[in-house]
């Protein structure tokens, strides 16, 4: 062979190396050092308790920070993937009885955060402190996991100390056996995915508490589970056990702050990506003057902008040369949710009649300014799901276009035809005579002298202080003239988004006060996951109502039973199928309307220019793409 050919041949394996390296994503290594200020207009409200209660973005971004040990997870492009940092291998079978059961080999040498050893024994402690009777005391939402795990639902009710179907084989094995109702699912690799936990976290003053398993199943052995610490183990700050890429040093809910610092322990993520920015500070920002918290170094990251004003104003500074933007369609969408077993909300007619009353278009147009638009569904523009559906959406859906006229007509059919006095409604704002059960315990009913009850056309709204989206609703539906003339009547409750959580999820656990039927109508926002996965969020199931599962605590059975189906039943892999029962369950829920949907947008990220390899997307968010970003001061 000549030399050129050699070269050339040499040159070539070089190239396909490089290339090969490059899908695998390499992982990059940069000198350790600096700080990132991340700026976020959600407080937060200092939960981190896996989710398992309240679900608050700033909390989850930090919970995401701190734990990443997951043994499935997701990609890039949202695709699930063998954390291969964690695990060595993952097995399954479907068994004779219908039952699938995965086993999980995880690597040797993981350690959390304190230095000590992680092992399949905290992987199994993950379901025996989330699915144990002290948790569901303590109102963690773990109910349709425990339904799953065969054992789990004896387990959490307390009729047995093992959970069956949750196996320690040796030191650094465990398997999962998933009961046959929920087998097949759309996303069942996620089943064979624990993430390690550590009793010193929620059983502290049981020091001996470990995990055995005598061949029934995996118990706790040497202490136990209690409801306070488990709850308790929610607000630990300092000194919280955790294995993420970034350890939790303090956290300040007088000034909703904390602070986050490399995990010294950390072994990388699911590519091996270790991070290499020190300390990431989490600001609360406020909305008016979160671009002047950016110009003066108070904070070095905005995430996920939304309205027209903020991106116009990102890409400003961004012309100036000291800050950088990248954007991305978003996975979700802003909107009003309504509560509808209680108030005025609990009748379609009126949730109907809300949506005919705003004129959605005008305000995805005033707020969005070009970069967003109006959905009719719980989805997002960047869903492949919308994109390959949007043909057949179009012709089933109600758009629900602005008509004041249509509005009254459906308020009139619904009943809503009486003054306050039980005479025929002629102005002001319209009554309905309802059922004992109807009129429950709201503050806007009136008992006649015959013994009739009159429920107003009047709602409690709670909207949360500084938001942008609060205030257009204010102008164009709460205060409208359109309002007033189809004879409804909206109070806006300005309060903080943690204040508006709690009363949203009824959280008594918190305050009693949280745990009264208060508010028919929220505006606020929902993004999705890789999973998209509804399968508990309209549950009828009362048990599951009442752990906070439902929060729109709606009652239609197709809703339930479509969202259901959707996953269970529809084997992993079958899009056509999950897409086609997909349609079907945002037809039902367009026409229940169990919330409005204003806009699903562009999302802008805005950065200082120091900030080197950050790139998010809308399945990808900061908290797994700082690990790949750097500092140049």
């Amino acid at each position: 062979m000549k030399l050129s050919k050699i070269l050339a041949f040499m040159i070539a394996i070089i190239m396909c190396v490089a290339m090969f390296a490059g899908c695998a994503n390499t992982p990059n290594t940069h000198e350790v050092g600096g700080q990132i200020i991340y700026g976020s207009t959600t407080e937060l409200s200092g939960d981190l308790g896996n989710a398992w209660w309240t679900n608050n973005a700033t909390d989850k971004a930090i919970r995401d920070m701190i734990d990443d040990y997951d043994v499935v997870v997701s990609d890039q492009a949202g695709d699930f993937v063998e954390n291969k940092t964690v695990v060595n291998k993952i097995e399954s079978v479907v068994n004779d009885d219908g039952t699938k059961t995965f086993t999980v080999t995880i690597n040797e040498g993981l350690k959390f955060n304190n230095g000590d050893p992680i092992t399949a024994a905290n992987y199994v402690a993950y379901y025996l402190v989330g699915l144990s009777p002290a948790a569901k005391e303590a109102g963690a939402k773990t109910t349709s996991a425990a339904q799953q795990v065969v054992g789990g639902i004896d387990y959490q009710n307390g009729d047995a100390k093992e959970i069956a179907g949750l196996r320690l084989i040796d030191e650094y094995t465990y398997s999962i056996s998933i009961t046959a109702d929920f087998i097949p699912y759309y996303f069942d690799i996620t089943y064979a995915s624990l993430k390690p936990v550590s009793f010193k976290l929620y059983a502290p003053s049981s020091p001996d508490i470990t995990v055995k398993d005598d061949g029934d199943g995996v118990y706790v052995d040497g202490g136990e589970l209690t409801k306070d610490e488990i709850d308790a183990s929610r607000y630990v700050y300092e000194d919280r056990i955790s294995a993420g890429p970034y350890t939790l040093k303090k956290v300040d809910k007088g000034t909703l702050t904390a602070t986050l610092e490399i995990n010294e322990n950390y072994a990388g993520n699911f590519e091996g990506q270790k991070p290499s920015i020190k300390t990431i500070l989490v600001n609360k920002v406020v909305t008016e003057t979160e671009f002047d918290s950016l110009k003066t170094g108070a904070i070095d990251f905005l995430a996920e902008l939304t309205g027209g004003d903020e991106v116009k104003q990102a890409l400003a500074l961004e012309e100036e040369g000291k800050f950088t933007t990248i954007h991305y369609d978003r996975n979700g969408y802003g909107k009003i949710m309504f509560q509808c077993d209680f108030g005025p909300t609990q009748f379609k007619a009126v949730r109907h009649a809300i949506a005919y009353l705003l004129d959605r278009n005008e305000f995805a147009n005033q707020f969005c300014e070009g970069y967003g638009s109006v959905v009719h569904g719980p989805y997002g523009i960047a869903m492949w799901m919308y994109q390959d559906a949007k043909e057949d959406l179009n012709d089933r859906l109600n758009t629900y276009s602005y008509n004041v006229d249509e509005a009254i007509k459906l308020l009139e059919e619904d009943g809503w035809v009486l003054a306050e006095d039980g005479s025929e409604y002629k102005e002001g704002i319209r009554y309905k005579k309802v059922t004992d059960e109807e009129a429950g315990d709201y503050e806007h009913v009136v008992t006649l002298d015959n013994g009739d009850k009159l429920m107003a056309l009047e709602i409690e709204w709670s909207s949360s202080e500084n938001n942008p989206v609060s205030e257009l609703l204010a102008i164009m539906l709460a205060n409208g003239e359109q309002t007033a003339q189809a004879g409804m009547k909206i109070n806006q409750n300005v309060m903080s988004f943690d204040d508006l959580l709690n009363y949203m999820y009824r959280d008594a656990t918190v305050d009693e006060k949280y745990g009264v039927k208060t508010y028919g109508m929220y505006n606020l926002a929902s993004n999705f996951t890789a999973a998209y996965d509804q399968s508990y969020a309209f549950t009828m199931d009362p048990e599951l109502v009442a752990q906070g599962y439902n929060s729109n605590f709606t009652d239609d059975e197709k809703l339930d039973q479509l969202s259901m189906d959707m996953v269970y039943g529809v084997e992993s892999g079958d899009k056509d199928q999950y897409l086609k029962i997909w349609v079907d369950f945002i037809d039902e829920w367009n026409d229940y309307l169990p919330e409005i949907p204003l806009y699903s947008n562009v999302y802008y990220d805005i950065m200082s220019s120091k900030i080197k390899g950050l790139e998010c997307n809308a399945l990808w968010s900061f908290e797994q793409a700082v690990v790949y970003a750097w500092v140049e001061e």
